[in-house]
């Protein structure tokens, strides 16, 4: 069976026959897609056709034992292709700012301080840095059990100190006055729904097709890290969606009913916020629905169960962040001087 071609990617032919790859979203421009079909260098310039940004410049065949090499062996890999699409986007994007830096440098010769200078150079974002040491250590480990190397550099090396809680966890009063702004009846109220009320992550909002809501439960498997999720719809949700414009197959859509991408959904989004005068972003709404639920009782398992988490290490931080709120309203008042 032949596979799928990749949405918004068109073909077509020229006068001499040559088949020339285009990526066009909707009615924007057309972006020329240059490679050999399916090549590391083709999929990294429609990943970033597709997210919008700027297109990798094209390069030479690596040479045999350098780090670009490696990096196109990996590509080819099962366990990169086991990765999300979202993930694959995300590592294509790093591994092309590696390459033009440092790919024609031996493999072998990368060494433990090489990635440590390179989490240092982006230690000014951690998160930013902590994913590049993430994509290099499942290079690096992959290329290790696959014996084309004989040594791990990444190995002992730590993660990028991190301080506050990351994205910003939107307030009871940054809801409501988004939800004033947009009201009910417009496609920026349904996002705002949709990420409040269900906790999906947002490739998997963007994503959500009509034929994945059965009986009033979506029934989707998470595209990160690939959990079977089972989330009723609150009527709070169900009245936006059935006031909202939606799409043809997915229910978030472009004003011409198509799906959208990831990457746009979230640029739409900041956009309304903004709109709004709302400092939060998508990620700030899964977090403050998980809050909420905490607050209101969720076990670290009921947790889990609506956000696709494992191992218990994220639903336990919302549940000892709500209990800690109620133990210390509990117990306040024997701080207090005990009379007599």
């Amino acid at each position: 069976m032949a596979r799928k071609r990749p949405p918004y990617l068109h073909r077509e032919t020229g006068r001499n026959g040559e088949t020339f790859w285009y990526v066009r979203i909707g009615h924007g421009p057309r972006i020329r897609i240059r490679g050999d079909y399916g090549s590391p260098e083709f999929r990294a310039a429609y990943h970033a056709a597709v997210g919008g940004e700027t297109p990798p410049p094209r390069r030479k065949k690596s040479g045999v034992g350098s780090l670009a090499w490696l990096i196109d062996l990996y590509r080819e890999s099962s366990d990169w292709r086991r990765l999300s699409p979202a993930t694959k986007r995300q590592r294509d994007n790093i591994f092309s700012h590696i390459i033009a830096g440092a790919g024609d440098y031996p493999a072998a010769s990368i060494t433990r301080r090489d990635i440590i200078d390179g989490r240092e150079r982006r230690a000014a974002t951690p998160a930013a840095a902590n994913n590049y040491l993430k994509t290099v250590r499942a290079l690096f480990k992959w290329a290790v059990d696959t014996e084309i190397l004989r040594s791990d550099p990444t190995q002992g090396v730590d993660r990028a100190a991190t301080t506050g809680d990351g994205f910003h966890v939107w307030s009871e009063e940054e809801i409501e006055k988004y939800e004033a702004h947009w009201p009910i009846g417009t496609r920026e109220r349904l996002w705002l729904a949709v990420f409040l009320y269900t906790g999906l992550r947002r490739g998997d909002a963007a994503s959500l097709r009509h034929d994945q809501i059965k009986n009033g439960v979506i029934l989707m498997r998470a595209e990160k890290n690939k959990a079977q999720l089972a989330i009723p719809i609150l009527p709070e949700l169900q009245a936006v969606i059935d006031a909202s414009p939606k799409g043809e197959t997915t229910l978030i859509s472009t004003h011409g009913g198509k799906p959208l991408t990831k990457e746009s959904l979230g640029n739409l989004f900041r956009e309304a916020c903004m709109a709004a005068g709302v400092p939060g972003r998508a990620h700030g709404l899964r977090k403050a629905g998980a809050t909420r639920a905490a607050n209101n009782g969720a076990t670290e398992r009921e947790l889990e169960a609506i956000f696709g988490w494992h191992g218990g290490k994220m639903a336990a931080h919302y549940t000892r962040a709500a209990d800690r709120e109620r133990l210390a309203k509990q117990a306040i008042g024997k701080v207090v001087k005990p009379k007599g």
